[in-house]
């Protein structure tokens, strides 16, 4: 089955195709097609943005698309980035801006409890299939632990390992993660569908 891969992350593309690895399925992503237009993610639910990602994509490519949708949740914020994880600290921000932000906002705060939530809608051109979500739940840290430097993982310590995301190798990581906990409903779903 071929499967289109609607994102242009590179890190977010590394991480899908480990936790797709052992399915019969042909990851395409957009590093192999010109031209395509970024969707504006102009949603203010994480579903939305996934949804209108993956079925607009899926029309222009003319195949099943995944695309996923990331939020990051502090308690002490409001719930803030929210949806909007990815620019927190402003439009076109690396990580690290993003984080720090983050960090400097709860410089003061005992309250440091905070989750991610993703959501992977798979389309096929002629609409929506279904969707799927994952969530982790941990706390902020007061400083960057680890090396791998994907958006806020060196500063979420996951409730259940005890680590920073930032610490944890990708194989350890993808078990309990939130993307990984998606695409496991998501995998699930594609390996019933192949026994039916």
């Amino acid at each position: 089955m071929k499967l289109f891969l609607a994102t242009q992350n590179k890190d977010k593309i590394k991480e899908i195709r480990q936790l797709l690895d052992n399915l019969p399925i042909e990851l395409i992503s957009i590093q192999n097609f010109s031209n395509l237009p970024d969707i504006v993610e102009d949603k203010d639910t994480l579903e939305g943005n996934a949804c209108k990602k993956a079925l607009e994509i899926a029309k222009i490519v003319k195949m099943n698309t995944i695309a996923d949708d990331t939020g990051f949740f502090i308690d002490a914020l409001d719930g803030k980035p929210g949806v909007y994880a990815a620019r927190f600290a402003r439009e076109n921000c690396t990580y690290a801006d993003n984080r720090n932000k983050a960090l400097k906002l709860l410089k003061d705060e005992t309250n440091r409890k905070a989750y991610f939530k993703t959501v992977v809608a798979f389309a096929s051109p002629e609409g929506i299939i279904k969707t799927f979500d994952g969530i982790a739940y941990g706390s902020i840290t007061n400083e960057e632990i680890g090396s791998n430097n994907f958006g806020y993982d060196p500063i979420f310590r996951s409730d259940e390992s005890g680590k920073t995301f930032g610490e944890m190798k990708d194989v350890d990581k993808n078990k309990i993660s939130h993307r990984g906990r998606a695409f496991a409903k998501f995998i699930e779903y594609i390996k019933q569908q192949a026994t039916h």
